[in-house]
């Protein structure tokens, strides 16, 4: 054991831009050590890139959520985890790789950057329809959720009329104060509106992701397992919206408080895939939301991890670990790091990272094209952070210019 009795697991951001302290001592004192979650109960947390990377490489660790022993920082994620279909973030070998290669294909780069032309126009109409607002307004709802919002809704063929029904669902669903009831309505709804959805795209296939997975399991198998496409239509759905909206709205603060930086990009746009990488290294949204919970008994980081218990990921802490990245704290536009682990590593590694990047990018590349005054309208310390959900970002961001 690594210590006799286990530190109690912060889960607040003290800091936006920083690792909660309790996890970098546990980072540079005992990198995989006994914790106390929330809920009461004991896991593991690791915390140094290096372990990380060898824990989500490591197929005896199980990603099975109905484990005994899988790690939940709250007591009703056990019940809401089981309202909800498998999906691919919960499936281990051999149910994993066929399931996840069979939606792979629709996320190569060959096929991200054929939508690159879709995706910059979305941009431009919402910076059109900033440009001609009132001063100031708020960018999350301006900008940084319908963006992502419109074009995971084109890919995958969800009515984007219906955008304020998923998103509602989608926050309570993310958000650690939401009441377990109104959780677990938020999904059972989400679920019931996603299984209509298919049922109707049986009935008349379109041209979008959902459609060409019916079409293909139809053939490959002779039916459609309505419920397992559920499932996935509900992790691409939430996933492809959520993240990336509050990655535009911190990479925006973000740049305002690096005006060299940004004033580099502005003049050479071709920097901005490794500030991308960076901004996803630095912020490392998605913190607390990898666990995994030991198959058999593993060595890892000097440590006995045994069968039957729970494993954390802390990516944040990891992702600033000194011997991974020099300077970790410091933030470097051009660093370029594609090491960090904010789309996590290994088999379960984000599906949409790809279209993720390319979000970004066009995001940024825009807005410091067309409206390189902008400027938060508020001081930092005034914005109202994501301390209370799984993904951490900004809940409303006035901006001017």
């Amino acid at each position: 054991m690594a210590a006799e009795q286990p530190s109690a697991l912060p889960t607040a951001r003290t800091c936006p831009y920083a690792p909660r302290q309790e996890h970098v001592r546990l980072r540079e004192e005992q990198p995989v050590s006994r914790v106390t979650l929330p809920t009461g109960t004991q896991a593991w947390a690791v915390t140094r890139h290096e372990d990380v990377r060898a824990l989500l490489a490591d197929p005896r660790f199980s990603s099975d959520r109905s484990r005994p022993g899988f790690p939940m920082l709250e007591e009703k994620r056990k019940e809401s985890a089981s309202v909800l279909p498998r999906m691919l973030v919960g499936m281990d070998p051999p149910e994993h790789g066929p399931a996840r290669r069979a939606v792979l294909g629709e996320f190569t780069v060959k096929r991200m950057n054929a939508l690159g032309p879709r995706i910059q126009e979305i941009v431009d109409e919402h910076v059109d329809a900033m440009l001609a607002g009132p001063r100031p307004t708020d960018l999350v709802r301006a900008l940084s959720l319908p963006v992502p919002s419109l074009v995971i809704c084109e890919l995958l063929g969800v009515p984007y009329d219906d955008h304020e029904f998923f998103q509602s669902r989608s926050a309570s669903i993310v958000s650690h104060t939401a009441p377990p009831e109104e959780q677990r309505r938020a999904l059972v709804d989400l679920a019931v509106y996603l299984e209509d959805l298919l049922r109707a795209k049986e009935a008349r296939p379109g041209d979008d992701l959902l459609s060409r997975q019916i079409l293909r399991r139809r053939e490959e198998r002779g039916s459609v397992d309505r419920r397992a496409l559920t499932g996935l239509a509900f992790l691409l759905l939430s996933a492809g919206h959520e993240t990336t909206a509050n990655m535009i709205s911190l990479s925006v603060l973000q740049l305002s408080r690096a005006p060299e930086a940004r004033e580099a990009l502005r003049r050479d746009p071709g920097g901005t895939p490794h500030a991308v990488e960076e901004l996803l290294r630095y912020f490392t949204i998605a913190e607390q939301a990898v666990g995994r919970v030991a198959a058999e008994d593993v060595e890892l980081g000097g440590q006995r991890i045994r069968a039957g218990e729970g494993v954390l990921v802390l990516s944040h802490t990891a992702n600033r670990d000194p011997r991974a990245f020099p300077d970790p704290d410091a933030f470097d536009a051009a660093r370029g790091a594609r090491h960090h682990l904010a789309f996590g590593y290994g088999a379960h590694q984000c599906l949409g990272q790809n279209l993720a990047r390319m979000e970004l990018r066009i995001v940024i590349d825009t807005l410091l094209r067309r409206m390189p005054g902008l400027e938060p309208a508020v001081p930092a310390d005034e914005l109202p952070f994501k301390d209370d959900a799984v993904v951490y970002g900004i809940h409303e961001f006035p901006v001017t210019w």
